[in-house]
């Protein structure tokens, strides 16, 4: 039974929530690519399904990309990237393979940084996977569209249903108020220049503007 402490979601909550989390993953087919960006966050299965897709070949070359996590400052105290880099060894990723990028603080600079510290090695990028957490597959997705036109891009998450991510992570309000802020993202950054537009079903956006009318606000853009 899920304690007070996970601050738990109605069933009815939860049924929105999924929709917006069936919205957020693109459900590319993962293919061979010329390298892979794993990017920042505070969630240490970016770095462990990067290892997986690596020991199946399909990149030769990653870079983490991420400094201080915004929102958990003291949960990877030397950057993100750095971290996510140790992780991945552990796992069976070989040094060579692994670039780093320690300064970007959102998803633009993520993309854009990498792809800078990539244009050093003379590795020539045509195609390029993101690897993010689940929620965070559409906005890398456009983001990267955006300000790196010139690559084919994929992105990929590892495979967990909704209801595991949400024992995963252990607190359910916190993932629906981290649905809300990135889908917020998803319909807001185009307009700002961040990110090329993406079709959003009514009944996702009906689920959304419910969410917020509940509380789930946590996460959004500041005014």
């Amino acid at each position: 039974m899920t304690t007070d402490i996970q601050r738990a979601i109605t069933d009815d909550q939860r049924h929105r929530a999924k929709l917006i989390w069936d919205y957020h993953q693109m459900g590319h087919q993962l293919r061979p690519t010329d390298a892979a960006i794993g990017l920042g966050s505070h969630d240490l299965g970016v770095p462990a399904f990067c290892a997986e897709l690596y020991r199946a070949g399909l990149f030769p070359t990653l870079v983490f990309s991420g400094g201080p996590n915004p929102t958990r400052p003291g949960h990877f105290p030397r950057g993100e990237a750095v971290h996510f880099r140790e992780h991945a060894l552990t796992l069976g990723v070989p040094d060579e393979a692994v670039l780093l990028e320690p300064k970007a603080r959102n998803t633009g600079q993520n993309i854009t940084f990498a792809r800078d510290v990539l244009a050093a090695t003379g590795l020539d990028v045509k195609t390029v996977l993101l690897v993010a957490m689940p929620y965070m597959e559409r906005r890398a997705f456009a983001t990267a569209r955006k300000v790196w036109p010139e690559v084919e891009v994929f992105c990929a998450s590892a495979s967990l249903e909704f209801d595991d991510y949400l024992k995963t992570i252990g607190d359910e309000k916190l993932v629906v108020d981290q649905l809300v802020g990135d889908l917020q993202r998803v319909i807001e950054y185009p307009k700002l220049g961040f990110a090329i537009e993406q079709d959003v079903p009514e009944d996702v956006h009906v689920a959304y503007r419910s969410l917020l009318e509940d509380g789930f606000d946590s996460r959004l853009l500041n005014p």
